[in-house]
Formats: structure tokens, sequence, C-alpha cells
């Protein structure tokens, strides 16, 4: 092995490792193997961005931008409306329907898309006909990649293969040539679905049965979370806005409707302000709203000096200043939030001569900050480290007062005997989370207790002492001054009425969601529509979903007014699953469409223009005909999946060129003895079948094609019969829920798990190899 293989052998090896750990962007793991080829010398600079003008890069964007044509042709929507008719209500007939019709419309289409356009149908015709989705979702995901091996542009591995035999001197792959083998394999695996397969699918329904709001709200138990309260005559809500109220920031709540003098307001913005006999439809968990409404039973002691004093003394407070390069600088945080970081208490901010002491979550950190926080000497050595701190100094109370005057922010709460948060921890408390209020001691038969652990009881008697604003504190009675009403059921009508809906959403493959919480989707800010509860391995989690990170197969539930959700459908990050609306075709455009398309088939077939040429005319000839414009063609395209493709293209030109491939094909054959070449075509399928679990599988063909070429090469035969096998096995990518944006697509609307892909997977895979071991020899003899 030479230094240039082994140096191109460790580039992929930590390539490999980022795409199966997930720990970056595919896209940018791409372009760090482009950069680290040029520099390290295994490609020439032209040879390293070469790949954002290959021939295979160009026709799979243009690809991207034909298949959106179609669709907003409504080419797909129309034949889905014919499933029904043809197939009935036999769920034999729908798997075989829905296998044929995807791949069809995948041997001219991007599997992606036909996913993403199939999948509400899917999901609508198992409603109408009393099926189960989960029967049904995956056989058309699978149908979907079957059928894009039908084709050249069906998919980029059979584009892929076809210019790499061409670069490598030998005829490319025709239009149809795939098509003797992929055929019989998309048959062959209908059958085997529809008789036998489908039995191993489970019979799960995590989507509703008939769709419309009242079943998904029994489906994620949304009922036990809906109550109704009224605002009071004398209360000290009225006139505040919702915002202020603290109702869905403190409480936690998502006032679904406002219901005032017989009319009715759906999702009442946070400025809307309260009045008198209001009525609030909200959803939340009741007994954290329970347990705040509690807190309004103590009572406020005037006059503690003596524990302001005794605080002051014995309160462990130092001050410390942010460093220039402070991780803090730039950011916002709650003193809750602080204290669950640091696991101490941040009591004020002193920023130029502005002393900040409560309202910390609306404050962005700048460098030179100074901050006063209560801790011990160990916490607060973690803390510099951890936040670039600097003059960490210890102030005594007389510093404290006269710099910071805390003790104009201090309130002294008493804990009657019978309050009925007597026998809670101050961990229960959620006081800190819900207001800008932080208990710092407690004062019980003469002890001073302090620092507080979040398992400290709370006993009737207890003085408190807390930080904060009076303010705050007559919140907590407003919302104790709240009437809870016995049937909320009055007020549910607002969905029954048409004013307001839900629907499920999934993300699209494509959107990056690592590190992603639902707050950061934005949806309120953007679209007006709130996250009413998310679905997650058979469940569904309805609090705190703001602050829970997005994974592969999540389904939002989305509430809204029926125009806002009709709006979304225009939102490319998600895919709704029971649109209010259909997503806008413009169905005069059809013949136009279909022209389009067939011209580029027609143009390749017979050899009248290279594939990529093709491919381009016919996504212009789609915006000048009206079926997109250019902004929406720009954004059929999915970059991603261009520049991960095109920063992955030297990789394959360095193997080819350092002997990498050359070497790993007489591994190969060492392997498989060299003696039957037919085995070592098998070995190339298997080991991209394996290769498909954690590599893209765009990248994987782009590695294993000159390994391909090599081995054919090594054996003295034709490598048309060892592309096609990787090809192929690069398309059947069906044991696992992560070996293609398809199978991610259905597996949250099918509630699968990992297991379920296992089940009919890997048989389906060992079937499709027996079908193309069998065909292979015939159509392509070595």
């Amino acid at each position: 092995m030479t230094f240039d293989i082994a140096l191109v052998l460790s580039i992929l090896l930590v390539a490999v490792l980022l795409f199966a750990t997930d720990k970056l962007r595919m896209d940018v793991v791409a372009l760090l193997v482009l950069c680290s080829l040029a520099v390290t010398g295994l490609v020439s600079p032209e040879e390293a961005i070469a790949g954002f003008s290959h021939p295979a890069v160009i026709t799979i964007w243009a690809m991207f931008i034909l298949s959106d044509g179609l669709t907003r042709a409504g080419i797909a929507d129309m034949m889905g409306q014919r499933v029904i008719k043809v197939a009935g209500n036999s769920e034999v007939a729908l798997v075989v329907t829905f296998m044929l019709l995807a791949g069809l419309l995948s041997a001219f289409m991007n599997n992606i898309g036909v996913t993403a356009l199939l999948l509400p149908v899917v999901v609508g015709v198992a409603r109408q006909v009393g099926a189960t989705p989960s029967r049904l979702l995956m056989p058309m995901a699978f149908g979907c990649l079957l059928g894009g091996a039908l084709t050249l542009i069906g998919t980029p591995p059979n584009l892929l293969v076809s210019i790499a035999l061409q670069e490598a001197g030998f005829e490319g792959f025709g239009f149809f040539d795939f098509a003797p083998i992929a055929v019989p394999v998309l048959l062959v695996a209908t059958a085997f679905v529809a008789l036998i397969g489908r039995h191993w699918l489970p019979a799960r329904d995590p989507v509703a049965e008939t769709g419309d709001s009242r079943d998904l709200r029994e489906l994620y138990s949304l009922q036990e979370r809906i109550f109704a309260v009224q605002v009071p005559d004398e209360s000290l809500l009225v006139g505040k806005s919702l915002g202020e109220a603290g109702l869905t920031t403190a409480a936690g709540l998502m006032i679904i409707a406002l219901s005032r003098g017989g009319h009715t307001q759906a999702l009442p913005s946070s400025v809307t302000r309260l009045q008198a006999g209001d009525i609030l439809l909200a959803q939340g968990r009741l007994d954290r709203f329970k347990l705040l409404r509690q807190w309004s039973e103590l009572s406020i002691e005037r006059e503690a000096p003596v524990l302001h004093d005794r605080l002051l003394e014995d309160a462990g407070l130092y001050e410390v200043t942010l460093g220039e390069d402070s991780s803090l600088a730039g950011k916002s945080m709650t003193a809750a939030e602080f204290y669950e970081s640091t696991q101490s208490w941040l009591l004020a901010v002193l920023s130029g001569e502005t002393v900040r002491r409560t309202r910390l979550a609306d404050y962005t950190f700048v460098s030179g900050d100074q901050l006063l926080i209560q801790g011990d000497e160990k916490v607060l050595k973690t803390l510099r480290e951890k936040y670039q701190l600097i003059g960490v100094t210890p102030l005594d109370k007389e510093r404290v007062q006269q710099k910071y005057h805390l003790d104009e922010r201090l309130l002294v709460l008493k804990v009657p005997k019978e309050a009925s948060l007597a026998g809670r921890s101050v961990g229960d408390t959620r006081l800190g989370k819900a207001f800008d209020l932080r208990l710092l001691a407690m004062f019980r038969d003469g002890e001073f207790i302090r620092p507080l652990p979040a398992e400290q009881e709370i006993q009737g008697g207890d003085l408190l002492l807390v930080q904060g604003r009076q303010e705050d504190f007559d919140l907590l009675r407003g919302l104790q001054q709240l009437r809870m009403l016995d049937d909320a059921t009055p007020y549910m009508k607002i969905f029954e009425q048409g004013k307001l809906a839900m629907v499920e959403a999934i993300m699209h493959p494509h959107k990056w969601i690592n590190n992603k919480t639902v707050a950061d989707l934005k949806l309120r800010e953007a679209w007006q529509v709130e996250v009413a509860a998310l679905w997650r391995g058979g469940r569904p989690y309805r609090s705190g979903l703001g602050d829970m990170e997005l994974q592969r197969g999540d389904a939002l539930l989305l509430v809204a007014p029926i125009k806002q959700l009709a709006a979304l459908n225009r939102n490319r990050d998600l895919i709704i699953l029971n649109p209010v609306s259909a997503p806008e075709v413009d169905k005069s455009r059809a013949p136009i469409a279909v022209g389009s398309m067939a011209l580029v088939v027609l143009l390749s077939i017979f050899g009248l223009m290279p594939i990529y040429i093709a491919a381009l005319i016919g996504a212009t000839l789609m915006v000048l005909g009206r079926c997109l414009n250019m902004e929406q063609a720009y954004k059929a395209i999915h970059w991603r999946s261009i520049v991960l493709l095109a920063g992955m293209m030297p990789l394959g030109a360095a193997m080819q060129g350092s002997g990498a491939a050359a070497y790993l094909s007489q591994q190969l054959l060492q392997l498989t003895g060299g003696y039957n070449p037919w085995l070592t075509v098998a070995g190339l399928y298997f080991l991209t079948v394996l290769g498909t679990l954690i590599i893209p599988t765009v990248v994987l063909v782009v590695l294993m094609a000159p390994i391909a070429l090599s081995v054919s090469i090594g054996l003295g035969v034709q490598p048309h019969a060892a592309m096609m096998a990787v090809a192929l096995a690069a398309a059947v990518s069906v044991a696992s829920p992560v070996a293609h944006p398809t199978n991610v697509l259905v597996m949250g609307p099918g509630g699968y798990r990992f297991v379920d892909f296992l089940k009919l997977g890997l048989p389906l895979t060992l079937l499709i190899f027996v079908v193309g071991a069998i065909l292979m020899p015939i159509v392509w003899p070595l």
C-alpha cells in the first residue's frame, strides 16, 4: 500500500465516520473531503471543483426542476385520485397499486419528491377505505426506490454508473437499459410484498383514522390537557396582555381561543388584552397550572430586615466579570436556566452604570458585564473556567447594597400552616422556571437554610426569601383568581365551526434538524401556527415542546385557523399528512409538463442529445411553459444534495488516480477467490447493500464505481454487469429506515420502528438479489 493510497483511504474512513455519526451535515462533510483532497495534492484544484460541472450533477439538479414542474401540474395527484377506483377496498390491491404507481412515477421523477407527493394520498386513501396506513406506506416507499431503478434518470446511482463507464472509455447505459432487470425486480417485489410481506408489517395507526380535528385530539390525548378558565371582574390580570399575564410563558399554556361577548377569537396573540368576563380555552398541564396557583396562598412579610441582612452576611455572594472571549457574551439566559447550568444563582447584572436585578431573560450579555452570583468557591471555580470569567471577588453586604441595591428586590414569603405547598420539594415548585423569582434561602425554627437543594421540603410556617418583583407575585395572585370552569366542551365548538383545525406534519428529509428544537422552527412567528403536540416512539408529548430537540421521524400536531394551515402547504421544510386543502396545482399546465418530460426521454433514447443537455432543455421548457417560475425552480433544487454529490466527486477521482480503487478491488478478488466472476459481482452487490446503511447512496456509488471498474478489469470482463449490480444494490435501500430519505419520510406517519424495516427489508433484499442473479447473466453476460 502506497502513501497516497493510505491517505485516500484515511480521508474516506473519516468521511464514512462523519456520515455514520451525523456529527456534521452531509454537505459540510463533502466540502471537507473536497478541500482535503485539494490541499494534500491528491487531486488538482481543477479536479477538486470539477464535480460542480459534472454531467451527473447538472442532470440531477435539472431533474429536480422537472419533478417539481410535474408536481405543480398535478400529474401525480390526478393519478392518485384514481387509485380507489382501481383498487377498491382490498389491501392487496392497494399495495399493488401504490407500489406500481410509485414505481412508475419514480422512473421519471425524483424519488423523494414522489414519496412526499404520494404520502398524504396514501394516508387519505387508507382513511377513506378503513385500511391501516402502516400497511401501505412502507410498500409505497419501496415502490419509489425500486421504480427509480427503471430508467437512466430515475435515480442518481443509475446516472452515476453510466457516466463512470463513459469516462473509463466504455459505452454508457441507455435510457431503458436498466429496465430488463429493474422491471422484473419491481414486479416480483410487488407480488412478494402484496402476498407475503405485508403480513410482517405492523397494524399500527399513529395518524387519525378520519383525519378531522376531533380524531387528532383523541389520538394525541389532548382532551385531558384542555380546560377553560374565566377572568373574574376584580382580577389583577384585567388590562394585562396574555404575554404580561404569564399564561403562555409562566404557566406554559397554549391559549387556543378567547371568548368575549359571544365572539370567539382563535389563537389570540400575546398582545391581546384581557377583560373581565373573558373565557380562555387553554391547553397545558393542569397539575402544573394548579401548582403555580398555590403560590398565591403565601403572604408577603413587609418588614423582614433581619432576614435580608442574614442573607447578605451569609449568602456566598461573588462578583465576576465576563472576559472578552466569554462564551456567555451575546447570549440571553433566565435566572433558572443559569442555575440549572451552573448550580448558582445569578442575582444581578451591572452593565456600565445600569443594574438589572429582574427580567434577565430579556438581557443579552456583553463582554465586561459584572455579574452578582450566589454560590460557593468550588462552583465559582468551575464557573470561571466554563464561561471564561475574570476578576472573581467576594462581596460583603455593605458593598452589595452600595453597588447592587439587592434588598430592593427581596421578598419574604410566609407559608401558611395548611398551605397546599406544604410537603412539596423546592424542585417541584417550578417557581423559577415559571416566573422571574429566585428562591434563595429559607428560615425555619430559628435556622437559616442556604443554599436550598432541589429536594428540600417546604413546610407550613416557613419563611422563604425570594428575589423578584412585587408585580410577578401579583401575577401569581392573578392566576389564583382565575375561575376554573367545570366543562370546556361548549368552547370546543371552535373546531367544529371551522375557525380552527389541526393537521399532522413531518420534517422534510432535506431539513437539517440536528440540535434544533421545536421552538427553532418558529412556526408561530412565521406561519401563525402552534405546535400542540409531538408524536415520537409510539406516544404523544404535549408539554415542554419548545425545548424538545427534533428527531427524524417525529410527527408534529399543528393547530391554527384554516387559512394559516392552508398557507402552510407552501412550507418546504414540512410535509403535511392531512392538508386542509390540496397544494396549489395548475392542471391546465399538465400537457406542457408531460410534453417536456417526454421530450427529455425521447432525446435521450434516440441519442440526439446527452442526457444532461436533454434535462436542461426540459427544465427550461417547464419554466417557459409556466409550469413553475424561476424562483420556484431554484427552490425545487435540493442544493444540499447537489453540494454533497459535487463535493464527493473528487474522492472517486482520487481513488482511481491513487490506485486505491485497484487496491480495494484486489482485496475483494482475494476474498471471493477470483475464480467465478459472478461470485465477485455478488460480493459487490452485498458490499454496496451494507454501505447503504451508513453512507448516502450517491456518495456510495461514487466510491463503488471505480472499485467495480477495477474488479472487472482484473477479471478481464466487461464492467457493465458489475456496474449494474452496484446501481441495483444502491437502489434497494430497504433494510434500514436511515438508508434513504424516502424511508425516513414514512417512518413517523407509519409508526414504524427500526425492526419493521428489517423484517420486510432483509428478505426483500435477498429476493431482489436472487432475481438479479437469474437475469444478469442473460441480459448482461460477462
